[in-house]
């Protein structure tokens, strides 16, 4: 199942559920992600990799339907179909995932063939890579990940969120993780109806993840 269709899924509930309870605020699905950025031997950086887990909810809805040898569990290969679709679905949205080297935009290309889902404690993990259109060097490369209508919530791993892999020795890192939302900021999100999206409020850049990679 895809984010839209997630959204749908998701709206089409807290609608049956609308006269007995309060609508759900946003943000409606939970990505805990670690990420690497990749370096060639000639110090130019190559690409982002992503292995995002997805929260317990999401797992079980983008599971629906699809059978499995050992219930409960799938595998791999199992799950190509699903994982196809999720990418694809993705680049609708940048990928949630934006680049600049020494304050320019950096171009993302599609995810790299090899990109797969697997599934671990009723939870599933989308890996990918996004190479950058051309490689670069950059003495000052940033990292963002959000979603700007805050559907999705992005949070870094506590353990070893982010590596460079591949980097000259003297770069250096910086992790940098979303300020804290204000009472007034939540109470408007709250206030969203939970089957309509988030189109007056898209501050997600507000709350981006930040990776800050410093290459003198």
């Amino acid at each position: 199942m895809t984010l839209a269709r997630l959204y749908l899924a998701i709206s089409a509930v807290a609608a049956a559920l609308s006269f007995s309870a309060p609508a759900v605020a946003h943000p409606h699905v939970w990505v805990t992600m670690t990420t690497e950025v990749v370096y060639a031997p000639d110090g130019t950086v190559t690409g982002i990799r992503h292995a995002w887990a997805f929260d317990d909810m999401f797992s079980a809805f983008a599971t629906q339907g699809y059978e499995s040898k050992v219930k409960g569990q799938f595998t791999r290969e199992e799950l190509e179909p699903l994982a196809k679709v999720n990418v694809e679905s993705l680049k609708e949205y940048d990928y949630f995932t934006y680049v600049t080297a020494d304050g320019k935009k950096v171009k993302l290309k599609d995810p790299a063939p090899g990109y797969y889902l697997d599934w671990k404690d009723a939870v599933l993990t989308l890996h990918f890579t996004l190479p950058v259109e051309q490689p670069i060097k950059a003495q000052e490369l940033r990292v963002d990940v959000y979603d700007p209508s805050i559907f999705v919530d992005f949070e870094f791993a506590k353990k070893d969120p982010v590596r460079l892999v591949g980097a000259p020795a003297h770069c250096k890192m910086d992790v940098v993780l979303p300020r804290e939302m204000t009472f007034a900021e939540g109470k408007a999100l709250s206030m969203i109806p939970a089957d309509q999206p988030n189109v007056s409020m898209a501050i997600g850049a507000e709350f981006a993840n930040k990776i800050l990679v410093h290459c003198p």
